[in-house]
């Protein structure tokens, strides 16, 4: 679990980040003395920093400045400032990315988690290229599911969808998660997206004779479950 540093003054607007940010499963990190920074990052290590540049004491340009000389962490910034020079001072600062308030909660969570994925490399494990399940032969890598009534190909997106459900079969996979790990850099994959996807996921599947193996749980995700009832 990734644990993200957020460096804002304005206490409405922290808990409404922290919250959400939450829900997304991240630990999330305040600050409780703004003159000591630099002191709880070190405390903390995080692995991202949400910074607003309006700060008490200094800015957020100086706290960059003092990270900076300490660690290689990713910094975004959050500004209500429309100035272009503000952008331009952050990415000479070595910030990695910039966020004009007021933003949409989905397009800061988007930046973050292309960040993450840049950074830190995360959700490209190749250890499982191919699994049987239900009787079938799934090749991850090839993007293929294959049993005795034929062998179907399936998009990017369906196969990591069914990987993410295999890999905890038989128990729920929230549909938080799978969004989460379904981000990639160039685009958002929304609530009514995901369910698009396991829908169509579902009916290339039943072309191969496997029906009803993959159970919604209403309000909580999906299911993947072991054998054909």
């Amino acid at each position: 679990m990734f644990t993200i540093m957020l460096i804002e003054d304005d206490q409405t607007l922290y808990e409404e980040i922290r919250e959400r940010l939450t829900h997304w499963s991240y630990n999330v990190a305040g600050v409780k003395d703004f003159s000591n920074v630099l002191q709880e990052f070190t405390d903390n290590k995080p692995d991202l920093v949400l910074i607003d540049i309006q700060l008490p004491k200094f800015d957020g340009f100086h706290w960059c400045r003092m990270i900076r000389t300490h660690s290689n962490v990713p910094i975004i910034f959050l500004s209500s400032r429309d100035h272009p020079t503000d952008m331009v001072m952050s990415m000479q600062l070595g910030a990695d990315d910039f966020v004009q308030k007021p933003f949409h909660f989905e397009v800061l969570i988007a930046k973050i988690q292309a960040t993450l994925r840049r950074v830190y490399n995360y959700n490209t494990d190749q250890t499982l290229e191919v699994k049987t399940w239900c009787e079938a032969t799934v090749d991850f890598v090839k993007g293929t599911l294959t049993n005795e009534n034929g062998s179907i190909e399936l998009t990017k997106n369906e196969i990591y969808i069914l990987k993410l459900l295999i890999e905890k079969k038989n128990e729920i996979v929230t549909r938080e998660e799978m969004i989460t790990s379904l981000w990639d850099d160039e685009r958002f994959v929304s609530d009514n997206t995901l369910t698009v996807n396991v829908n169509r996921l579902r009916k290339r599947i039943a072309e191969i004779g496997l029906n009803d193996v993959i159970e919604t749980k209403v309000g909580q995700g999906y299911m993947a479950k072991e054998t054909q009832l």
